[in-house]
């Protein structure tokens, strides 16, 4: 049997991320682990990511047995491979959205569980003293329109009642002052939430983390079918059968439709790419007027994402892309560094020797979900978090790991809710291709 997924081969392959920058400190080999054949575990957990690792933790610091594969590695997936951003922003459904179909205080539940999501992490690397070259106090959010900013106006009193801290606007005349400077946005407005950090120096500390506590890392060895039509799952591999009490699917984008029928058209996985420049100079930022080491992007679906590292790098993401290809990747990797030069034209001779691209996932209920698959008590899920997964994702795995073991976590009603499945099927790609094309027509 084969993964059955929503595009070619090419996409989960070593080819997308031969120049991710992320790699020079943290190289594949860091991350190896040995392939798994026959085996039976207590716990077995699918997916060596943000999700994968914080479960296995949270599992083996339980004092249950737990093994993890992965594919290819841990962190092969978009928990290697994105922008370094532990931010809120895992769903997409408005307020009004919550509220009409969990009640009045869902939005305001889940706001407290996005603020312990980048809690999650936050206390992870203090507890491991753990150098991931953080940086950045919260987000920048800036305004590609003066529609957009005149949102901000309006967000940021909204803010403080649903937050309880306060945002910062800043108005065009006054990005040059906050180290903004950039000739398409119309100001912004700062949010206290969050911090940047360098995925795979995290990815290893995690990993170190579940090893220490008694957890099984494997590599190699990918998950083809999950069998739970018996008193016990077995999930069959390409290397054999592995036999456990309970599965955790934390495969988030990366999964295929045939590892369980119930995630069959459950989640659309959508591409982002991002380049990373070499360090610049003290005057080479200062040419530009963008200094700020905030996390920043532009609220809108074909946003563009963006920070410089502590070393002056400039990383920098865009999202949009619909096929995946060694053709198409060459051209999205141009159209990027188009679009890095529009935003910063003093930057037109900074190379970019870093590319590269992953999948993040959508859901049809614009939320993520944590729990276990409707109908398979023993088989347990957490994914969709809508290209903000650093924090989420990280957060979910280790509360699925608390329901593996038999607690219950308190999550909000839309995040422990089965999403809906998309229509179309295998061809609901074309519902992304179409709101891409209407948002680029809209500019929104």
């Amino acid at each position: 049997m084969t993964p059955r997924r929503l595009y070619p081969d090419y996409t989960y392959s070593r080819s997308p991320i031969e120049r991710c920058y992320w790699a020079e400190a943290v190289p594949e080999t860091a991350l190896t682990f040995p392939p798994l054949a026959d085996h039976r575990t207590d716990a077995l957990v699918i997916g060596g990511g943000f999700t994968g690792l914080n479960a296995a933790i949270s599992l083996a610091r339980a004092g249950i047995e737990v093994t993890l594969i992965d594919a290819q590695f841990p962190g092969f997936g978009a928990s290697g491979r994105n922008g370094g951003f532990c931010c809120i922003g895992s769903h997409r459904a408005s307020d009004a959205l919550l509220t009409r179909r969990f009640g009045a205080g869902e939005p305001a539940a889940v706001n407290r569980t996005e603020a312990a999501a980048v809690a999650h992490v936050e206390a992870f690397l203090e507890a491991e003293n753990l150098d991931v070259d953080r940086h950045s106090e919260g987000e920048v959010i800036l305004a590609h329109t003066a529609a957009k900013m005149e949102q901000f106006r309006r967000d940021a009193e909204a803010h403080l009642r649903d937050w309880g801290s306060p945002a910062t606007l800043i108005e065009k005349p006054d990005l040059a002052a906050h180290g903004l400077n950039g000739p398409l946005w119309h100001g912004a407005i700062q949010m206290p939430h969050g911090f940047a950090l360098h995925p795979r120096k995290y990815l290893a500390g995690l990993a170190a983390a579940a090893r220490r506590a008694g957890a099984q890392l494997h590599g190699a060895t990918p998950a083809l079918r999950i069998d739970d039509s018996g008193p016990q799952p077995k999930v069959i591999t390409a290397n054999g059968t592995i036999t456990a009490n309970r599965v955790l699917i934390a495969t988030n984008g990366y999964a295929s439709e045939n590892l369980h029928p119930w995630l069959r058209g459950r989640y659309i996985p959508a591409q982002s790419s991002v380049l990373t420049t070499r360090p610049m100079t003290p005057e080479e930022l200062s040419a530009q007027g963008f200094t700020s080491r905030q996390m920043s992007y532009e609220d809108r679906k074909m946003l563009h994402y963006f920070h410089l590292t502590p070393e002056g790098r400039m990383v920098f993401g865009m999202r949009g892309a619909l096929r995946s290809s060694a053709a198409n990747e060459k051209r999205i990797a141009a159209r990027l560094r188009a679009d890095f030069e529009a935003a910063f034209p003093a930057w037109k001779h900074v190379e970019s020797p870093f590319y590269w691209s992953g999948m993040v996932c959508v859901t049809a209920s614009l939320t993520p979900f944590c729990g276990a698959l409707p109908g398979s008590p023993k088989v347990f899920a957490a994914f969709g978090y809508h290209g903000n997964g650093v924090a989420m994702g990280s957060y979910l795995g280790a509360q699925m790991g608390r329901l593996a073991a038999g607690d219950t976590p308190d999550l909000p009603k839309s995040f422990a809710t089965p999403p809906m499945r998309f229509p179309l099927g295998r061809h609901r790609m074309l519902l992304l291709a179409a709101e891409y094309g209407m948002s680029r027509l809209l500019n929104r």
